[in-house]
Parts: structure tokens; C-alpha cells; sequence
């Protein structure tokens, strides 16, 4: 399958700080595609480089086969791009502004008229269509950001954080409308929030300190990091129970990491046939009573833990 993204070992320096260090990466077209790494990774400055908001140091990355720094208005047609925080016109209704916008791309006449409905609809707008701005919700106003975002039809979609401050009905919201999208548009999404990137993407890359960690599809990756986790849910949670019984774990040879998380604690191992036969026994020696002992296999949330400490990373 074709790229439509390509970035070649992409340096971004801002004085002795270097922010990008040599990135390369391939995006098939039509994927939905995560982009993953903790705050300071670099995830921004990629975006502003493919976006030509910003130029390399060194290096060169091309969108639809088109050096972005040199693509021209007809290239940025094909394209668009939603910031983590967009900026909408409060004054306007939501219409108001999205045929604003569909004028900015010499969309007229009837033929805005259809757009504007049609993205309207998509992003579930068109009750408020004929309200101002200013009175929508974080959700809406969020959802009106994807919709100007969707008015040209890009080819190449480009999302920074795009549900990062909604709550679980919001954040459902736009994932839908970017699942809806699959084959109509490449989309690349940065973004931490690990369980949206497992519900709606087909491939992911991982970012830590300017420098690719991994990239890879969705299954592979976790096919890759298929060892086992066992879950540990305390029946109640005394802690001058439990912390012993954490610590204990941590020191077994086996034992790869452990997250204590939501009532839950998640172990990661390295031979899970040494962990399955010893786990309980140190459950039993420590007293807890547990609610549920789970093998499950890791999440995207255990692989990117694993990527980043071992990289070195604060996460």
C-alpha cells in the first residue's frame, strides 16, 4: 500500500534542545494511524512539520508524495489538519462557520450548501447548526473543530489530541466520527489516551525523547509483546497488605513490571510459566484475599510502559 505520510530522518532543534531526532516512519493510505508518546515526546513538533507550520532542522517529510515545504496551495487543498485546542469564531453559528470555512477552499454555491450539511450531520451538528458558538459545549465545540477540519474532504487528515479533554460521552463522539472515516481519508492521530488508539487504529508508531520507539500495525505489535499479564484484584483493599504483597512481586526474577491501577494490580512477566506457580503462593503468604486472579495478554497501555521505561523515558 501506497504512504501517504513519509517522513525521512526528520531533526527538529530549537537551540541546544533537540525535539525531533532523525524520525522516519511510513503511513499507509486509508489507515487510521496513532501517533503515542508522553508529553515532551516530540508529537506536536512532527505534526507542525507535516503541517509546514514549522520547518525541519534537517531532514524532509512529504504528504501525498508532496515535500511539504514546497507543496503549493494545490497540495494544501488535499489536506487538513485539527489542533488540540481549534479555534473557533464564537460569534458565528456553527453554519456560519463552516461555510466560511468551505469558501476559504472556493467551495460555492450549492455545492457548499451540500457540504456543509453533509458534515453537519456526520458530526451530529445539525440541531445547533443555527446557534452561536459561544454556546456550545466542549463536546460540540470539539466535534464543530473535526467538522471544519472535514469541509474540503481531505485526503490526509491530521488530529492532535483530538479527544484528549472530553469526558466518555464526548470522547465516544468523535471516535465514532473518525472510525466512520476508515478508507475515506488517512488520518493521522496523535494522541496519549492508549484506549482510544486501541479502539479505532489500524497502526501505531511510539515516540519518546524525539526518537521512534516502534512502529508498527495494531495486532502485530501486540502480537510481538504477547507475554502474558496477570491481573491481581484485591477482594479489599488493605494497603498494609497489598504493598507488601507489590514489592514482593517486584523482586521475583520473573517479574517485568507491575502497575497498581483502579483497584487492580497488573503484573508483567517474563516466564509466565515461573509466574503462574509462584504468584499465588505469594498471595497466600502476604493474606490478601483476592476477588479475581486473571491471565490476560498485555494491553497497548502495558507495551507503551514497557517502550518508554525501558527507553529511559518519565512517561
Amino acid at each position: 500500500m501506497d504512504a501517504a505520510i513519509r517522513c525521512e530522518g526528520l531533526v527538529k532543534r530549537f537551540g541546544d534542545f533537540v525535539a525531533l531526532d532523525g524520525l522516519s516512519l511510513e503511513v499507509p493510505a486509508g489507515t487510521i494511524f496513532g501517533f503515542l508518546g508522553p508529553n515532551g515526546a516530540g508529537k506536536t513538533t512532527t505534526i507542525r512539520l507535516l503541517t509546514a507550520l514549522d520547518a525541519p532542522t534537517t531532514g524532509q517529510a512529504f504528504v501525498l508524495g508532496h515535500d511539504v515545504q514546497h507543496g503549493g496551495p494545490p497540495f494544501r487543498r488535499r489536506i487538513s489538519h485539527l489542533d488540540q485546542n481549534p479555534g473557533l469564531y464564537d460569534w458565528m453559528t456553527g453554519r456560519e462557520l463552516l461555510e466560511f470555512v468551505g469558501g476559504l477552499f472556493s467551495i460555492k454555491g450549492q455545492d457548499l450548501k451540500a457540504r456543509v450539511d453533509q458534515v453537519l450531520e456526520e458530526t451530529m451538528l445539525t440541531a445547533a447548526a443555527k446557534r452561536r458558538v459561544r454556546g456550545y459545549s466542549g463536546g460540540m465545540r470539539q466535534r464543530l473543530g473535526l467538522a471544519q477540519a472535514l469541509v474540503n474532504e481531505p485526503d490526509v487528515l491530521i488530529l492532535d489530541e483530538p479527544a484528549s479533554s472530553l469526558d466518555p460521552a464526548g470522547r465516544r463522539d468523535i471516535l465514532d466520527i473518525i472510525a466512520r472515516m476508515r478508507g475515506r481519508s488517512t488520518i493521522f492521530m496523535s494522541t496519549h489516551i492508549l484506549a482510544d488508539v486501541e479502539r479505532v487504529c489500524d497502526a501505531v508508531a511510539i515516540l519518546d525523547e524525539g526518537k521512534l520507539l516502534v512502529e508498527s500495525s495494531l495486532h502485530d505489535l501486540q502480537e510481538r509483546y504477547a507475554r502474558p499479564v496477570f491481573i491481581l484484584e484485591p477482594e479489599a483493599w488493605q494497603e498494609e497488605k497489598v504493598a507488601p504483597l507489590v514489592e514482593t512481586v517486584r523482586q521475583r526474577p520473573w517479574s517485568t513490571g507491575v502497575r497498581v491501577e483502579h483497584g487492580e494490580i497488573r503484573v508483567n512477566v517474563g516466564d509466565p510459566q515461573a509466574a503462574s506457580v509462584e504468584l499465588l503462593s505469594i498471595v497466600a503468604e502476604t493474606g490478601v484475599p483476592l476477588a479475581r486472579f486473571q491471565r490476560d495478554r498485555p494491553s497497548l497501555e502495558d507495551i507503551f510502559l514497557e517502550l518508554v521505561d525501558g527507553n529511559g523515558g518519565a512517561g
